[in-house]
């Protein structure tokens, strides 16, 4: 059924409806980060065409992100057995893309049979070294993609260094210590060499393909897609394993290396967790702090405060540096006020709303609320806390949050303080935050890196 209170422009549902000779059926928002919509599109021979619409409300130039890289790659890859969602339309005025809707389901970390996990999870690797083998003068992307990058550090640093002028103004003004030295470690210890360079999708892993059975049916968003080092993805992998748990990596990439005949290297693959997780917790930092429309802060903050952490446990197994969990706050009962907020949201008001998206953001306000609380309730004591460990860090008394943090970031981007003490604290901090913010971040509890071949 179509929804009635959508803001989607009457143009462009006029626009789809056309794409598929018939009148829209289905329009449903899609629970997604980014904007999505479910279409059927009913036709007068009776059958129904099943879409998938995404559209870009703002669309920034030259970002190496974008709705139109994803729909120019997937056109590239469907007719050469790359199992790819189909291209049907591309809306240059509203910047939407319609694309066909595949079967299969995506919640690979939701399967019980493991048997079936690891089918479905060595069929999408060898899916993925096959993507790496393809020719990529042949693709014809490079007007989307441009050129390939010449060295291995411009496979490596290219997207970060994307991401950091794209999103200048604000990092400049932003004292982040995990990210300045994130930024700095991926400086530091660049590949020097890469076996070959392919299209790489830049995000892939559980959840960013559909499967049925034992197969996958469909690789899906291809925004970051670029010219890079193949390892880049395996990094990739890791990580969206990190937070959808498949049933572990053990042999993944040694089957990989078999079937695509490119080299694994396995530090190649801890330095491509650490460079996904800095790039893409750069977008994501700035989303805590400027909300795009229409998108959950719950779920932006649970990246956040989850993707630190495990920023902080990938740079300490690259570097064989062990950190541990601080002490915490005992823990004391919620306020009043927030208990009659969250009770009044899941009792009175998510029961009465229909659609799925209504009931997530009502779900996503009650979260919001107990991380209100919490702040309240632990703020003050874990800020004294960070000014405590950062003034013992720098050798000089500090008492505000604030400048703690900025001059950490100086230290940082000073090079003046080893890792080996550095990344500890940063790990401390990150543990705390996450506990802080517990109410968002159990929307993925207990994520852990999958052990390396």
């Amino acid at each position: 059924m179509r929804e009635t209170n959508t803001d989607l422009p009457e143009n462009l549902l006029r626009w789809v409806a056309a794409q598929g000779q018939g009148n829209l059926s289905r329009l449903e928002r899609h629970v997604a980060r980014r904007e999505a919509w479910v279409v059927d599109i009913a036709r007068g021979d009776g059958s129904t065409l099943e879409c998938f619409l995404r559209i870009d409300r703002n669309p920034r130039e030259g970002s190496n992100v974008s709705l139109r890289r994803e729909a120019s790659i997937c056109n590239a890859l469907r007719p050469l057995d790359i199992p790819v969602p189909a291209l049907l339309a591309w809306n240059e005025e509203y910047h939407a893309a319609l694309f066909s809707r595949e079967v299969g389901r995506a919640d690979i970390h939701a399967l019980d049979d493991q048997q079936q996990q690891r089918s479905v999870m060595e069929n999408f690797i060898d899916i993925i070294a096959q993507l790496h083998q393809l020719e990529i003068a042949e693709l014809g992307l490079d007007e989307v993609l441009g050129g390939p990058p010449d060295t291995p550090a411009r496979c490596a640093l290219d997207d970060v260094d994307h991401q950091l002028e794209q999103f200048s103004r604000f990092l400049a003004h932003y004292n982040d210590p995990l990210i300045s030295y994130g930024v700095q470690w991926l400086r530091r210890y660049v590949p020097t060499q890469v076996s070959r360079v392919s299209l790489v999708q830049g995000d892939t892993g559980p959840v960013n393909f559909l499967f049925e059975k034992h197969r996958v049916t469909a690789v899906v968003d291809w925004e970051w897609g670029h010219w890079g080092d193949p390892m880049e993805d395996l990094g990739n992998i890791c990580v969206r394993e990190f937070w959808n748990p498949s049933g572990g990596l053990q042999g993944l990439f040694r089957r990989y290396e078999k079937i695509s005949g490119i080299p694994y290297h396995r530090f190649a693959a801890q330095y491509y967790r650490v460079q996904q997780n800095v790039r893409g917790m750069i977008p994501i930092h700035v989303a805590c702090q400027h909300l795009p429309s229409g998108q959950s802060l719950a779920w932006y903050l649970c990246y956040r405060y989850v993707g630190d952490r495990a920023t902080c446990e990938a740079l300490a197994d690259a570097m064989e540096i062990p950190i541990d969990r601080p002490e915490l706050p005992a823990e004391v009962a919620p306020g009043r006020f927030a208990q009659a907020v969250s009770g009044y949201l899941r009792d009175d008001i998510a029961p009465e709303l229909q659609g799925a998206f209504a009931r997530s953001r009502a779900d996503d306000m009650e979260i919001l609320v107990e991380c209100m609380d919490r702040v309240h309730r632990y703020g003050e004591t874990l800020r004294a806390i960070e000014c405590d460990e950062v003034s013992l860090l720098l050798d000089r008394p500090i008492d505000d949050y604030a400048v703690a943090m900025e001059q950490l970031n100086t230290a940082i981007l000073s090079a003046k303080l080893d890792d080996e003490t550095l990344l500890p604290y940063l790990a401390r901090r990150a543990y705390r935050d996450e506990w802080l913010y517990a109410p968002v971040t159990r929307l993925y509890p207990d994520r852990r890196w999958s052990a390396l071949d």
